[in-house]
């Protein structure tokens, strides 16, 4: 799998991959969120189509959608005409306003704008204290104008897009994006690669890997992944099923042997050291899938 990697001159903490013919990736930082990065901490994606860009995911922010729009045109002149929102966390769709003002037309599924609208307080807040008021200015509440509830087939300058919501993943609206001629798979926060997952509060452990299963079964040859660069699906099967389905056997064995959440340390998470984040989110995660379990 080849993917040509180069730095967009225009946005420096946004990399740019191709990884197929008119289809590309925009990796951000897998670090948190800051006033350098706009809120684009996650990985991006977008198509070149003859009746102009259809892009994953609109960014954290209204000047980090100008950025990720930057990035597209250091690629091509075409306008983005249409914005596929994965997800209700916010970098998948705070940036809407900027593409709509541009006259794109937004498109997410009805449980992610449901998530979107019950949270989007707590994340105006979450990036004010994170990005500054400065990174947020001119960001508002903008919602898609098409939803659907399962599925959704688009055919856009001649490119085929089949959208899937099968469940609650990372949040509770997670779709995935899937091009069938190109064999390249969209995955939003349903997979991370590099840098360990987050299971919050509007996360489902267990939903989570029956939704990966689902999306895995398409047998990609190319998954772009919600957070981490390109990759192949061993290697998502590893970054992300993997510490799922791993996390969930230990904490469900530490919970009926009776062990308290006081004491969920001391499930050793050694094993995915190398994951990125692994310090500050792997005794979290334990603790929501603890949680999770009790009402199971």
């Amino acid at each position: 799998m080849l993917l040509l990697s180069v730095q967009a001159g225009a946005a420096s903490d946004l990399a740019l991959q191709k990884v197929a013919d008119n289809v590309y990736a925009i990796v951000g930082e897998l670090s948190n969120r800051s006033p350098e990065n706009l809120g684009n901490n996650a990985t991006f994606g977008f198509v070149v189509t003859s009746e102009g860009v259809v892009l994953i995911d609109s960014g954290g922010t209204y000047q980090g959608a100008k950025r990720i729009h930057q990035v597209i045109q250091s690629v091509t002149d075409q306008p983005v005409v249409t914005v596929i929102n994965s997800g209700g966390q916010d970098h998948r769709w705070l940036g809407n306003g900027y593409f709509k003002k541009q006259g794109a037309r937004i498109v997410a599924s009805a449980d992610a704008v449901a998530d979107q609208q019950a949270r989007s307080r707590d994340q105006f807040i979450m990036l004010g204290n994170l990005v500054g008021e400065a990174g947020l200015a001119g960001t508002e509440a903008q919602h898609a104008d098409q939803t659907f509830d399962e599925e959704l087939r688009l055919e856009i300058g001649g490119v085929k897009f089949e959208i899937y919501h099968t469940g609650q993943a990372h949040t509770p609206g997670d779709s995935y994006i899937w091009l069938p001629e190109q064999q390249v798979m969209f995955t939003g926060d349903i997979v991370y690669v590099e840098r360990m997952l987050g299971v919050g509060s509007q996360s489902n452990s267990k939903s989570w890997i029956e939704v990966y299963q689902s999306m895995a079964a398409f047998s990609p040859k190319v998954v772009v992944p919600g957070h981490g660069h390109p990759a192949t699906l061993e290697k998502a099967n590893a970054d992300t099923l993997g510490y799922l389905k791993f996390l969930r056997n230990k904490v469900t064995g530490f919970y009926d042997d009776g062990g308290d959440i006081s004491e969920i340390g001391s499930i050793d998470q050694s094993r995915y050291h190398y994951l990125l984040n692994h310090e500050t989110l792997a005794g979290r995660n334990a603790q929501q899938v603890y949680t999770e379990l009790e009402w199971e």
